[in-house]
């Protein structure tokens, strides 16, 4: 069954090789197409285009769908094309000539289009979740740990004590940034399409406002051909903050990496967190962090995935929008697991707490020499070569106490000003929760 079958066959591998894997993706946005024909009916109801006996017999139609959706017993028919096609096919089955109403004054472009603002919105509230507990995780371990030095390093060199305060709270703060992304997604994603029809609107009177306030949209996109224009740019959106995520996160996996291989052994984490070598005995490897790593570089090119399939598009709808679902979804899946395996596997990290303890650190605190040689009168660029004199000749001894205050440093890691920074840029979520 087609929404578009005008009483012809279409040929078998034209007709596979077009639907492609809409069937197992749309299941996914299932329960959005009836919460949005829902309002889309109400709509026509409140126009005269539906009468309320007929209202109420689809909505009636309409919420048993919506349960067989939520226990599981929704499935898409083989020969029927898309979940719309499934939805509006099971009302007629069920309801006789009524059922056929229900698409009145919608095309199938603002129809998927309604259906995907909704999921898109829907999931980045849940990933907002994942990086506000991925965030928290990383603030805890930075206040547990936030006395306990560690090498800094620039240039894969040895450079300037840091701590684990830092290095968690590092990450903390970076999430900050990510959620701002993940915020203005959720704007844009946040807007109603329906009623836009094919892209050029409908003789109809539809009452735009109306269905917009029932789903709960924030705005509509009120030129119709704009909001045939966003599709695209709303998964272009989302994808940049999927790719700010993966960066933050495919970052930390590679700094966990390599402060738990032995040349470090900074962290560590208990046997049943790592796996093991065919041949070789002693191997603990932190294959989760590697493949979190691997996950996140993937995720990294679904913008220039989104971006290369639709920035030479005219306005307009073309059937290339169809392959977005194939990148978004899975990446939406992918780094929604980075983000919970991350704050799983953080729960059981362990840190070194004797590190600077090796005389291979001694010069990190050469630094610390120079600013003490400066507080007490001497310019910096003396001290600065006094202290490399003592180094060159190897007579320098470090003294290992450290007095950072400034805010941000080893001292002062502003933990309350940056959770409030996360609170401030959460809070679309939470209007939304």
């Amino acid at each position: 069954m087609k929404l578009w079958d005008k009483g012809y066959d279409i040929d078998s591998w034209i007709e596979t090789f077009t639907v492609g894997n809409d069937r197992e993706l749309d299941m996914q946005i299932a329960r959005y197409d009836v919460e949005a024909s829902m309002a889309h009916i109400r709509m026509l109801e409140s126009i005269g285009l539906l009468t309320k006996d007929e209202l109420d017999m689809l909505l009636k139609g309409l919420q048993q769908i919506a349960d067989e959706i939520e226990s599981g017993n929704f499935t898409i028919e083989d020969g029927v094309e898309d979940v719309h096609s499934e939805v509006e096919q099971l009302l007629t089955q069920r309801l006789g000539e009524v059922g056929k109403k229900i698409h009145s004054g919608r095309s199938r472009n603002d129809q998927v289009l309604v259906d995907l603002k909704l999921f898109y919105r829907a999931q980045l509230l849940e990933l907002a979740d994942d990086v506000t507990n991925l965030f928290h995780r990383l603030l805890s371990l930075s206040e547990q740990h936030k006395d306990v030095l560690m090498p800094g390093y620039t240039h894969m060199q040895v450079a300037m004590p840091s701590s684990f305060g830092l290095w968690f709270g590092a990450y903390a703060e970076s999430l900050v940034d990510d959620m701002r992304l993940l915020s203005a997604a959720h704007a844009i994603a946040n807007q109603n399409p329906l009623g836009s029809a094919a892209g050029y609107g409908s003789s109809f009177p539809l009452n735009r406002s109306m269905t917009t306030r029932l789903l709960g949209f924030s705005d509509m996109h009120y030129n119709v051909v704009a909001a045939q224009m966003s599709r695209g740019k709303t998964e272009l959106a989302l994808s940049y903050a999927i790719g700010s995520i993966a960066s933050t996160v495919g970052k930390l996996a590679m700094d966990v990496c390599l402060f738990n291989s032995q040349n470090f052994g900074f962290v560590r984490f208990p046997d049943a967190y790592t796996t093991g070598s065919s041949i070789m005995p002693h191997k603990k490897n932190p294959d989760v962090w590697e493949l979190i790593r691997g996950r996140c570089n993937r995720l990294l090119n679904t913008s220039n995935e989104v971006a290369l399939l639709t920035s030479n598009l005219p306005h307009g709808y073309h059937r290339d929008l169809q392959l977005l679902k194939d990148i978004t979804f899975p990446a939406l899946s992918a780094v929604r697991e980075c983000l919970r395996m991350a704050d799983f596997m953080l729960q059981h990290i362990q840190v070194n707490a004797h590190i600077l303890e090796d005389g291979r650190y001694d010069y990190l605190f050469s630094v610390e020499e120079v600013n003490r040689l400066t507080l007490t009168g001497v310019p910096f660029r003396e001290a600065y070569k006094r202290v490399g004199k003592k180094v060159q000749e190897g007579e320098y001894r470090p003294d290992k106490h450290v007095a950072h205050t400034h805010e941000g440093s080893i001292g002062n890691l502003c933990t309350e000003q940056i959770r409030e920074k996360m609170k401030e840029a959460s809070a679309f979520a939470q209007r939304c929760s």
